[in-house]
């Protein structure tokens, strides 16, 4: 953290108390911290006790003092290597993602040059409200970083989400935004996710209950770790139009397999985190199938193997396949490593409670060559693509 410069915009909420904690800990590993208020944010907390931990003029105000002097908002955003807001209250989640400037927090976020991290808090009936879910959204396609908020005790006596995350957690997330900034700027990652639909007739299909969401959690990694992502995404419920990276919608195993051989020579990391479907109809009726009988035979024939194709014409690139197992899951997970010519396999249990299909968490292991495997707890599927690009990374070097 040292030498690091911080701005914190600290916005009314209750939760402007654990800005304090924050700064402390900032300054004593040695980052440079300027902290921009709302009015209403002094409410809760004084400019006094934070201008005092954070050894630095508190910001309010586009004027300083009866002489006419400005604070330069513009000269603020472009100081800053990043930009927290925390608490984020839902009034300022609104304006940020509407392009509202009426103080001076606002203007330095639409004037900033710098990543910016934004920590929502507020009550869990405003935080799940449909305006503030789009708010979020919209601010992360914008390339804004959202520290979500947590579940636990609310200001109002309510138990839910909507509580800021504490200050340690906010430190942790900005050690992390600095440690991973530029660890893979020049890298093309091409990335799928979730399931594949095989037509059986215009209604119906082979598929299965992946939702995209570990493959859209790596995406979002490599991104913020510099890379240039593509994600090709089997159907799904993700709304990709408001991430900022290249997605490509496909619903066969056929479009996926195409898109991934086009784009596979020009790639430096591939992983292939999409749960393809392993069979599909041999004939695809132009009608919809009636129930007529009682019984009803479809022929099935082997889709196309994206990872051993990948694996068969790789020469630099680091490739990744995923493996979800039921039973003998690290020797299926080492057969396929080996099989397919990967460098790495990310193997997942049916097994493991909260691991699998439509969990937001995810336990893994990592298979490797020379018998090499790390085994990691269960963890939210964020946390899980840090495990994995680490890793990758590790190859890389």
């Amino acid at each position: 953290m040292k030498g690091k410069k911080i701005i914190i915009g600290v916005t009314a909420s209750i939760a402007a108390y654990k800005i304090a904690s924050l700064i402390r800990l900032l300054v004593k590993e040695g980052a440079e911290v300027k902290v921009i208020m709302t009015e209403d944010a002094k409410s809760f907390i004084t400019p006094l006790t934070l201008s005092t931990l954070s050894k630095n003029p508190v910001y309010s105000s586009f004027i300083k003092n009866d002489l006419g002097e400005w604070t330069n908002h513009v000269e603020l955003g472009i100081w800053a290597d990043v930009i927290l807001i925390a608490p984020a209250s839902a009034n300022t989640l609104a304006k940020m993602s509407s392009g509202i400037c009426d103080n001076l927090l606002l203007a330095t976020y639409l004037s900033a040059k710098c990543p910016v991290m934004f920590a929502p808090a507020m009550d869990l009936d405003m935080y799940q409200h449909p305006t503030t879910v789009e708010n979020i959204q919209k601010l992360i396609s914008f390339g804004n970083q959202l520290v979500a908020a947590k579940h636990g005790e609310l200001a109002s006596g309510l138990i839910g989400e909507g509580r800021m995350a504490e200050p340690e957690e906010l430190f942790a997330e900005l050690q992390h935004f600095f440690s991973k900034k530029k660890e893979l700027a020049n890298k093309k990652v091409l990335i799928t996710a979730g399931p594949t639909y095989e037509a059986i007739d215009p209604v119906r299909f082979i598929g299965n209950h992946s939702t995209g969401k570990m493959g859209l959690a790596l995406a979002i990694e490599c991104h913020q770790r510099g890379a240039d992502v593509t994600l090709i995404c089997g159907p799904n419920q993700l709304d990709l139009s408001k991430y900022p990276f290249h997605s490509i919608e496909v619903t066969s195993s056929d479009e996926m397999y195409n898109h991934c051989v086009s784009l596979f020579p020009d790639t430096d990391i591939a992983i292939l985190s999409a749960a393809v479907a392993d069979y599909k109809s041999v004939e695809i009726a132009d009608q919809k199938i009636k129930k007529s009988e009682n019984q009803i035979s479809v022929d099935l024939e082997k889709t196309k193997d994206i990872l051993s194709y990948l694996g068969s014409i790789k020469s630099k690139q680091i490739l990744v396949g995923f493996a979800l197992e039921t039973t003998n899951e690290v020797q299926n997970a080492q057969e396929k490593l080996v099989r397919k010519n990967a460098d790495m396999i990310v193997l997942n249990s049916l097994n493991d409670k909260g691991a699998g299909f439509g969990y937001d968490t995810n336990k893994i292991s990592l298979i490797q060559k020379n018998n090499k495997i790390i085994d990691f707890q269960l963890k939210s599927k964020k946390d899980v693509a840090i495990d994995i690009i680490n890793e990758i990374i590790s190859l890389i070097r």
